[in-house]
């Protein structure tokens, strides 16, 4: 417990030192893209004319730790705390627990002009009310080495991107299938995306409702899901290791040439660049290369497709990830705060995000931008993607949701996808009731 109490009083005594006299807006982002989210603070910082000053504080790197530390402040009533990004999937917990101030009237009629895309706009919804702006979002889609598939060509399908790795562990060519399947947020993320694929869900709209079984139709999704996650982890030539995999995992054995394909975020495409350049890709080397050349010779052994369908001929309902901004109910100062969200998600700053930081932007229009379209190659797939995408359960339970899932579904290569049906049913029922993992 003393490491808890330190964690709620540290920013108080840090807040302390601001006797400038000026408003000091705490802005507590994620640890990966921090950099981004620092250069963001300080532009809106310049931009108030002096009225106000934007700091970014690093959050820790899990997940789950952040929304713990988040948590604790707010329940800790820390006047400190202003602005947060929130992962998509809080937002339901948040709202609720009354953590995050609903969006003002002016600036929620604004995002809902069109301008920001649907999916990642839904994320940051409960009952039919905003509480945060969106930031930016994430998606995946399949990355493969086109000189290890046939004629070069990605499958179309889950079975297809089985079929392949079954006849290249025949072959002794690279096989293993890159995916998220540890006891963690990432299997949640690929469940959930096939789940959705096949037309089910994990519960309704009302965020309590349990519908991994509550129809004919929805078992018969349920049971497919887990059928391709079963039939990934014990195919010919699977990663050994599979139920301690992740998206770095994933990204490595790509990068080391045992995989031939991995369904992953936007991020690997400059990590494979900058390791090739290192010599540090046995079927890639970029040293020497000139800037201009090195693109064209990734395309040769390494691109991207859309994520694999579950059922033939109908695009994947990819999983979408991604932060927005709420403002903390202890603010001090509210309508500083909402100006400084406003500025913190502008074009300037999700350009940034997106071209420096990987992470794509949620403003359409930057999609249709030719420079932007230059500096972010994989912006085709990745806008399709979010455009046919699921998000994920919303309910304010999802904390617990998500552990109880993942616990069941662990390793994958051992579960039954006919019997585990009602399994994962009652441990959804479970999690709802116990109306989640609030500290």
């Amino acid at each position: 417990m003393l490491g808890a109490s330190a964690l709620v009083m540290s920013p108080l005594i840090a807040g302390c030192g601001s006797d400038s006299g000026g408003i000091v807006l705490s802005f507590y982002t994620a640890a990966d893209g921090a950099e981004q989210y620092a250069e963001a603070a300080a532009n809106c910082t310049a931009a108030s004319g002096g009225r106000y000053k934007v700091e970014q504080r690093t959050l820790p790197k899990s997940a789950n730790d952040q929304r713990l530390q988040l948590a604790r402040r707010l329940a800790g009533n820390d006047r400190t705390l202003d602005l947060m990004t929130l992962d998509v999937v809080w937002t339901a917990e948040f709202a609720e627990a009354g953590w995050a101030l609903p969006v003002p009237d002016d600036l929620a009629t604004k995002l809902k002009d069109g301008s920001t895309l649907e999916g990642p706009l839904a994320t940051a919804e409960w009952k039919d009310k905003l509480y945060a702006v969106p930031l930016n979002s994430n998606t995946q889609l399949l990355w493969y080495r086109p000189d290890e598939m046939p004629n070069g060509q990605p499958p179309q399908t889950w079975d297809q991107a089985i079929d392949i790795a079954t006849a290249n562990a025949a072959a002794g060519k690279p096989a293993q299938i890159g995916v998220q399947a540890k006891q963690y947020e990432g299997l949640m993320v690929w469940f959930n995306t096939l789940l959705a694929s096949a037309g089910g869900s994990v519960v309704g709209d009302d965020g309590k409702t349990v519908t991994l079984n509550d129809t004919p139709e929805h078992r018969a999704a349920t049971e497919k899901a887990l059928t391709i996650i079963k039939r990934v982890a014990t195919a010919p030539g699977h990663d050994p290791s599979i139920s301690q995999s992740d998206e770095a995992s994933a990204r490595n054995g790509l990068e080391f040439g045992n995989a031939a394909m991995e369904v992953n975020y936007p991020f690997v495409l400059p990590s494979m660049k900058e390791n090739a350049a290192a010599g540090a890709v046995p079927f890639l080397n970029l040293k020497g290369v000139p800037a201009d050349q090195q693109d064209a010779a990734i395309a040769k052994v390494f691109a991207s497709a859309p994520f694999p369908s579950v059922n033939p001929g109908e695009p994947a309902k990819v999983t979408i990830g991604g932060f927005n901004i709420g403002v903390a109910k202890t603010t001090e100062h509210e309508p500083e705060a909402w100006e400084a969200v406003a500025c913190l998600t502008n074009e300037q700053n999700q350009r940034n995000n997106a071209v420096n930081g990987g992470v794509p932007p949620v403003l359409a229009k930057l999609y249709d931008d030719p420079e932007f379209q230059k500096a972010y190659p994989a912006w085709q797939g990745v806008l399709g993607s979010i455009k046919s995408a699921a998000v994920r359960p919303i309910s304010p339970a999802y904390q617990s949701i998500s552990i109880l899932l993942t616990d069941s579904l662990n390793p994958p290569q051992n579960i039954d996808p006919v019997g585990d049906v009602d399994k994962l049913a009652d441990q959804v029922t479970q999690a709802v009731n116990s109306k989640g993992l609030i500290p």
